[in-house]
This record gives structure tokens, sequence and C-alpha cells, in this order.
């Protein structure tokens, strides 16, 4: 039997699929080679990289084999898609400049990976005829190989036209992900979610560590993995129920003694404490888990202490 085109029992090639694109990347950071190395997974041919650091070379390198580096505009000239993965603030004079210089053509796919960006920012691409979409991976990247494990599964906003819906979530399922429409109109309220969710809890976390490590704790970090894992699992599962601690019981003396020991040990923190304990209670208020006259002593702590800073 001749063997030269596989054996039927073989597993089928992505790239024998129909419709696979020549994907052209601008931005060889920590998302974009991700991104750009699922698409190739999927069968679709990285044909044209723009990388200028070392770390983009590697990356390139590394993830996307083979393809040349060439400056951006080069890039998107060779592409059917091009994917734009330049951070937020560099994607407008971009998109700007690549218009500029004809880079865009009709029919082209133009695809930016901002969730704080939805389609204004492609606006000149679109008026050259190309097809503008927003598609985010709701994750956040390090560089670190665990990286491309991590799209499977993972949430997409997918912000476009309507009659482009059908391609940027058929993108998205390609990549592994799980498709999110987002209008237009709600992507910077979108993008604030995911900020809190994610950038926000960092910084709670890391000082929650740093509180602990003034207070003695050897290995901070170990002694609040089950703790904080718990309660963002509770949190998910039971939104406003999962709330415990003092505040949501109206325990004004604890609340004081933290803000005390705060202000004498590491002051930075007050105030970031204090914005917490003021939402917490509104949440555990409008809930029904803080009553009145618990959140009325609550809350002359809060205003003291704020006054005070």
């Amino acid at each position: 039997m001749d063997h030269a085109h596989g054996s039927p029992l073989d597993p089928p090639n992505p790239a024998d699929r129909p419709g696979r694109l020549a994907v052209g990347l601008v931005g060889v950071g920590r998302a974009g080679s991700v991104l750009a190395a699922a698409l190739a997974r999927a069968g679709h041919r990285t044909v044209a990289l723009s990388a200028v650091s070392s770390a983009s070379r590697r990356r390139a390198a590394e993830r996307l084999p083979g393809a040349p580096i060439v400056p951006p505009d080069a890039v998107v000239a060779a592409a059917d898609l091009a994917l734009l993965a330049v951070p937020d603030d560099a994607l407008e004079p971009l998109v700007t400049g690549l218009a500029e210089v004809g880079a865009f053509r009709p029919g082209q796919l133009v695809v930016h990976i901002s969730g704080a960006h939805g389609l204004d920012v492609l606006q000149p691409a679109t008026r050259a005829g190309a097809l503008p979409l927003a598609l985010h991976p709701i994750m956040t990247f390090t560089g670190r190989d665990e990286d491309e494990s991590r799209l499977a599964g993972v949430h997409w906003g997918v912000t476009t036209v309507p009659e482009l819906r059908p391609v940027g979530e058929a993108l998205v399922v390609e990549m592994g992900g799980e498709p999110l429409w987002v209008e237009n109109s709600q992507r910077p309220l979108y993008h604030a979610a995911l900020v809190v969710a994610a950038n926000h809890l960092v910084t709670l976390i890391n000082d929650a560590v740093d509180l602990l490590r003034a207070a003695g704790v050897e290995r901070p970090g170990a002694a609040l993995a089950p703790l904080a894992g718990a309660a963002l699992d509770n949190a998910l599962r039971s939104g406003d129920a999962a709330l415990t601690g003092p505040v949501s019981r109206g325990d004004a003396g604890t609340v004081a003694n933290h803000l005390d020991a705060l202000r004498g040990r590491q002051p930075s923190a007050v105030a970031g404490y204090l914005a917490m304990a003021r939402r917490t209670a509104d949440r555990a208020i409008a809930a029904g888990r803080l009553d009145p006259a618990s959140a009325e002593n609550l809350l002359d702590v809060l205003g003291d202490h704020s006054a005070a800073t």
C-alpha cells in the first residue's frame, strides 16, 4: 500500500482543512506568540512576524520556527489574517500607521487581542476594506511554557460586526476556547471587570502576603493558598452568600483593631483596607447579611479612620 499520502487510519492533518489562512503576527509578546501558535496547531500558516526585542525574537524561534521576521507593514501585506498583538496604548498608532502606508486590503481579516479596545481602534483598517475582529482571551499570560496549555477551555471576549460573528467564534473554537459575545459599546465595562478579577486580586493577595510576613509568618504564600482558593471558589459558586469575616458580621471592634495595627506597622495598606471594607459592607448590607444597627457602628469606625488617614 502506498503510504505517501497517509493511511486512512491516520488522524487528519489540521492543515488539510478548508479555509486555512496565512497568518501574520505583529508583536511576538507573551500573548501573541501563544495565540499564533494555537492558530498554527489549527492548521493555519504563520507566514510572517514582526519582532523587535531579543525576548520577542526568542519566542518567535521557540514557538513559531521558520516564519520570517519582517517590518509590520510587510507582515500585514503577506497575511490573510493579520494578528495585532501589541500593548493597548500602541494599538491605535499601529493601525493608523499601517493604514497610511496602504498595508490593509479588502477582505483581509484584521484581529486585535486587546481587552480594553473594541472595533473603534480598527476603523482605519475597516475603511480600507479589511474585516475587523476583537478577540480577547480571558487569561493572563506569564511567558512560561504552561501558557499554551492554559488556553484550553478559556472564554474569549468576541466583538465584531454581526456578519463576522460566526468567523470570530469559529477562530476562538479552533484555538480551543469558548466564545463570549461582547457588544462593542460594552467593551470598557467588560475589561474593567477582568481587571478587578485578575490584576486587583494579585494586588490583594500580595498585600496579604506582605502583612503576614510583617507578622513574622514564614512561607506566607503557603499559608494563604488554601484560604484564598476556598474563598475564590465560594465566591464564584455562591456570590455574596460566601461573605464571612468581621465586616459581614458587623464586628466594628475587630475592624478598628486591624486599622490600628496597619497604621502602626504597614501604613501603606490602610487605604486599601478601608476601601475594601466599605465595599464589603455595601455588599453585605445589600445582601441582607449585615443588619442596619451593626452596619452603623462599623461605618462609624471606617469613617473615623478614613478622616484620620
